[in-house]
């Protein structure tokens, strides 16, 4: 429980750095436009920190956590920061008003979507994880 509450308190931190950068960097261009790094901002904080701290409140109800749990939180932890990761360098370049080659938008958007894939079924593997832990809970009752 007590790494569920470190790493919510680490996505809080990078979801404020997040949003001071955003702000300061199209401040400084000068840039007015839309930018993905607005979203970075919203993503540590709602997929970081609220997803965290909800895995805290239900280890604390549920104990779910098993020993391939660590895996699954791997993998959610490497889709979330490279989701982020593809939000910042689209930004950045959208902020620069850089050209990008249809390649290197297709690239960026397809890595965008591993993390985004690998956010997803680690999701549904901790629910079912979760969903085990409340079923043993209940006497297997529905």
């Amino acid at each position: 429980m007590k790494r569920y509450m470190n790493v919510a308190l680490l996505y809080a931190v990078l979801a404020m750095v997040g949003g001071v950068f955003y702000r300061e960097f199209t401040k400084f261009l000068g840039f007015t436009g839309k930018t993905t790094l607005s979203v970075v901002h919203t993503h540590y904080f709602l997929m970081g920190m609220v997803f965290f701290l909800l895995l805290l409140v239900l280890e604390k109800s549920f104990s779910f956590t098993r020993p391939k749990t660590g895996r699954v939180v791997a993998v959610y932890h490497i889709g979330l920061n490279l989701t982020c990761a593809m939000l910042v360098i689209r930004g950045v370049l959208q902020a620069l008003e850089t050209p990008m080659s249809s390649g290197m938008d297709a690239s960026v958007s397809g890595i965008a979507g591993i993390g985004h894939i690998l956010l997803g079924v680690s999701m549904v593997l901790l629910l079912v994880q979760l969903r085990r832990a409340v079923m043993s809970d209940a006497g297997g009752e529905s």
